[in-house]
């Protein structure tokens, strides 16, 4: 995955192991933090990153044209910033990926999958505020 470096501008890979932890810039040293953001994936780095990952990982499994996605999306955004460096979340847009929805059995969405080292430790269908999606993350 490439982070840019805030101070630098550098465009720096960085691999799915690193992601929750604080790395520095390959040009200016700068340290990049982890990071604090659901990131949107395709399939290919879906599975990077729930191979590589050494934290819990959220996967919000969702759709633009979803209503109560669209709703939970401020509180699964609360759960990255908050958990930044002790889990990730990802987003899989259904639409666009549906193979790796289809994985997890997932047919109604918001669908939430809790991963630790690659195996499913929670999931859960419907919206939920961000304290009990981080609970989940905090047992895993």
């Amino acid at each position: 995955m490439i982070r840019v470096c805030a101070s630098c501008g550098q465009k720096n890979r960085i691999r799915a192991r690193h992601l929750s932890a604080q790395v520095r810039c390959g040009k200016c040293k700068t340290p990049i933090a982890p990071v604090a953001e659901p990131l949107d994936v395709d399939a290919a780095l879906f599975d990077e990153v729930t191979a590589e990952a050494e934290v819990p990982i959220l996967v919000d499994f969702w759709a633009a044209w979803c209503g109560p996605c669209l709703a939970a999306a401020p509180e699964v955004k609360k759960v990255a910033e908050q958990m930044a460096g002790r889990a990730l979340v990802l987003k899989v847009d259904t639409d666009r990926h549906p193979d790796v929805g289809a994985r997890y059995g997932v047919r109604g969405i918001p669908n939430f999958v809790v991963l630790r080292a690659g195996k499913v430790v929670f999931q859960q269908a419907g919206v939920v505020p961000h304290t009990e999606m981080i609970r989940w993350l905090s047992t895993a």
